[in-house]
């Protein structure tokens, strides 16, 4: 288990208005040390520990367990707050939200789903995921009454910090979930994370190796690869893409915001721009106002997206797949509509700073590092292709991990 399980909460149940005011002073802090932080490239146990100090891991977690009672639209708001910061801490603040709540969602077992959720607030626990479906490599074999897991997933975000997984494996010719602490021997998350971005999301390889599962620890009965199952547990993909969606926006709001400070305080007036301050520069104005427009614009198609899966998460149970694909699709246009702002303005912003702001000190360059990284999470053309599908011919979006 991570060495930051033991954090405790600054407060249980603490409101909106502390939730956000945390996450904005944290953000803040993480944003003046973002670039020491991107060069060293470590795994965040320092920042995890005060995420979970400050109560932001519950904020969606029910009021009546010591959660901060959220939905998801302000959930997101927060991811988006502290991607401003540091994009990967707002990333693996997403990633938690999804992966501890998955577990309310697909669990057949209702009273293990609620004693996970009261464990996972009450020992103030980081939910991560090891189900990669583009890298299947877990196999899960009967030992007795019980089993153990053996195989190697590439990627698996939050691999060192995690308490808890979720995980799937094949088991014969099924597919077993099962939800399971990290804490047990035969976990190894190995330090081989090394991309351009996203450097603090720890997201490298994970092996296991003799791992014991106890069959309490299935989610479910497994089942065959092509099964169609329960509508509620999809909702795991639409939401990690409104995941992305806001710590893209995130990321180029604290760009953008980085990139002002830069031109107030550093920025030195063209030659022939007949003024006295960079601020006034006519055509640094044009551009801060386009990328205010843009970002503003993209916020608000996250919000509305937000929204629509909230509504039709909150049936429950009784949601179709008719009225998950049409919140997917919600989704899926704020993901391209993201995808495109947060490219286009992490990479220009330096239009407004000047050839001095590229100096290697100010690492301005990390912003566009990290979206470009974890854009290309799964292609941007397929999601436009299935809005697409879905307003000209009524398509619902397939059902996967991916949409």
């Amino acid at each position: 288990m991570s060495k930051t399980n033991v954090v405790p909460l600054a407060s249980h149940g603490a409101s909106r208005e502390t939730l956000f005011a945390r996450a904005t002073e944290l953000s803040a802090d993480f944003g003046s040390r973002a670039a020491a932080l991107d060069e060293a490239g470590l795994a965040p146990v320092e920042e995890i520990a005060r995420l979970k100090a400050a109560g932001l891991l519950n904020a969606l977690q029910p009021v009546g367990i010591g959660g901060g009672g959220l939905d998801w639209v302000d959930g997101l708001r927060l991811v988006r707050i502290l991607a401003r910061g540091e994009s990967s801490l707002g990333q693996l603040l997403g990633y938690h939200f999804v992966n501890a709540a998955y577990i309310g969602w697909a669990h057949l077992d209702r009273a293990k789903a609620e004693a996970l959720a009261a464990e996972t607030v009450s020992r103030n626990l980081y939910w991560g995921a090891a189900v990669n479906p583009r890298d299947p490599g877990l196999t899960l074999t009967p030992r007795g009454k019980d089993y153990v897991l053996n195989g190697r997933k590439s990627f698996s975000t939050a691999a060192r910090i995690s308490d808890y997984i979720n995980a799937n494996a094949s088991l014969g010719d099924t597919i077993a979930g099962f939800a399971v602490p990290t804490d047990r021997p035969g976990y190894i998350a190995h330090d081989d994370w090394d991309n351009i971005g996203q450097r603090l999301s720890d997201s490298g390889s994970v092996e296991f190796r003799d791992f014991p599962v106890y069959a309490e620890d299935l989610v479910g009965p497994p089942a065959a690869p092509d099964a169609v199952g329960a509508v509620l547990p999809t909702f795991n993909t639409p939401l990690i893409q409104l995941v992305f969606v806001n710590f893209y926006l995130g990321t180029a709001e604290g760009a953008l915001a980085a990139a002002l400070d830069y031109v107030r305080t550093t920025t030195r007036p063209w030659v022939t721009s007949n003024v006295e301050r960079a601020a006034d520069d006519p055509y640094i104005l044009e551009r801060v106002g386009e990328f205010t427009a843009a970002l503003k614009a993209s916020a608000a198609l996250a919000d509305s997206a937000a929204a629509a899966v909230e509504r039709a998460l909150s049936k429950g149970h009784d949601v179709t797949a008719e009225e998950r694909g049409a919140a997917a699709a919600e989704a899926y246009a704020a993901k391209v509509h993201a995808t495109h702002v947060s490219l286009d303005i992490t990479s220009r912003v330096f239009e407004l700073t000047g050839a001095r702001s590229t100096a290697s000190k100010y690492r301005f360059d990390r912003f566009w590092r990290n979206v470009r990284t974890h854009t290309l999470h799964d292609p941007v053309f397929y999601k436009a292709r299935e809005v697409g599908d879905f307003a000209l011919n009524g398509t619902i979006p397939t059902v996967s991990l991916y949409s």
